[in-house]
């Protein structure tokens, strides 16, 4: 198969037509991936909504997933179990501590310990799957390079290599009908995104981000404020000149 084909897509698609107009689309719950719903949804797509129950210790986002979509008109939505808390060895998945109160430059100074091994690898798979099954010409992801996170698995050399993967190890691939990732928040400030959300009419106020949640008492789920997720959020809402709709706990 030719090498020479355009590899993944890091700004909205174009209006799509027949099989590329459905997208399966990664959704947390977040802030970052309803905001890519939101735009796959502008550019004329089908989207079909897919979030991972991985045994996170941050469980409250596929809640707010499933919100997220209902509210978005996503055409279906699933939620998908794959335990990794037998592998372990991230603060989401293990007894780890979450780190709290973290300054910008400790947060970008290494992969953090809530990097979860090899989650995108797997869920970028299964949405792969998916994509298939439904005949779907694309898969929209909200990964981001530059919101300090350090993932190895936000990074624009991932997304892309991963393209090729599907180029050559899919059924649509070998018959020259590739899926195409979008991933078109890669670059943006946790700003840009918030602004670009807001004008697309995403709720905010329905997703949810943090990776060490408490609960306040029956059932009332707020975030920490202090893990990087929550810090990060919030200084995009500050940043943006957005009204943060997010409820805190006290503490934080």
């Amino acid at each position: 198969m030719s090498q020479s084909r355009p590899l993944a897509d890091t700004t909205p698609a174009a209006t799509p037509t027949g099989s590329a107009a459905t997208a399966v689309v990664l959704l947390s719950g977040g802030l970052d991936s309803a905001t890519v719903l939101a735009m796959a949804r502008a550019s004329g797509m089908t989207c079909h909504t897919l979030a991972f129950d991985y045994g996170q210790r941050h469980r409250h986002e596929l809640t707010a997933a499933t919100r997220v979509a209902a509210a978005m008109g996503a055409a279906t939505h699933r939620t998908l179990r794959i335990d990794l808390r037998d592998i372990g060895g991230s603060a989401l998945t293990a007894e780890i501590d979450v780190p709290k109160h973290r300054t910008a430059s400790a947060m970008s100074a290494d992969i953090p310990v809530t990097y979860v091994p090899s989650r995108n690898i797997i869920f970028l798979s299964m949405a792969s799957a998916l994509a298939e099954v439904l005949d779907a010409g694309a898969i929209f992801l909200g990964v981001n390079a530059i919101d300090y996170s350090g993932y190895p698995d936000c990074r624009p050399e991932f997304i892309e290599a991963f393209q090729r993967v599907l180029h050559v190890g899919t059924k649509a691939g070998a018959e020259g009908r590739p899926l195409r990732i979008h991933a078109p928040i890669l670059h943006m400030t946790k700003a840009e995104i918030i602004r670009a959300g807001t004008a697309l009419g995403v709720d905010y106020g329905l997703t949810h981000s943090c990776y060490d949640p408490v609960d306040s008492g029956e059932g009332d789920i707020r975030a920490c404020g202090a893990c990087d997720s929550c810090l990060l959020r919030r200084e995009g809402f500050a940043a943006a000149g957005v009204p943060d709709p997010t409820r805190y706990a006290p503490a934080g």
